[in-house]
C-alpha cells in the first residue's frame, strides 16, 4: 500500500472511529463491572465527555485511528478503546475501514480496571 493509500485507508477507519464514538451509533459498547457501579448521572456524565472527546495525540493514537482515549472525571480515569471484530465477533476484522465486514466494539472502564 503507497503512502496516499496509507492515509485514506487510516483516514477512514479514523472517520468510522469518530462517527461511532461520537454517536454511539455503528457498534457494540461494552461496559466493565466499575462503570455498571457509577451512579447513573455520573455515567451519564462520563458518556458525554466521550462522545466529546478530541484530546488525540501521538501519545494515545500513535496510528491515527481515534480508537482509545483517557478521561479525568472528578478525580478519576477512565478509557475507552474500540476495537475491529469480524461480523461473526469471532476473530479480527479482514478490512476495518469496511463497515460491511466489521463491527465496531467500545469498551469503557475505569483505568484501575485495566
Amino acid at each position: 500500500m503507497n503512502t496516499d493509500s496509507k492515509q485514506s485507508y487510516v483516514a477512514e477507519i479514523r472517520r468510522l472511529n469518530d462517527q461511532f464514538r461520537t454517536t454511539f451509533v455503528g457498534g457494540a459498547i461494552l461496559i466493565t463491572p466499575g462503570l455498571e457501579m457509577l451512579a447513573l448521572g455520573r455515567r451519564s456524565a462520563l458518556m458525554s465527555a466521550i462522545r466529546n472527546f478530541t484530546a488525540f495525540s501521538a501519545d494515545n493514537d500513535p496510528y491515527g485511528e481515534h480508537d482509545f482515549g483517557a478521561i479525568e472525571l472528578t478525580g478519576e480515569t477512565f478509557f475507552f478503546k474500540i476495537d475491529y471484530y469480524d461480523l461473526t465477533m469471532e476473530g479480527g476484522s479482514p478490512d476495518p475501514a469496511d463497515p460491511k465486514c466489521t463491527r465496531r466494539v467500545m469498551t469503557i472502564m475505569r483505568a484501575d480496571e485495566y
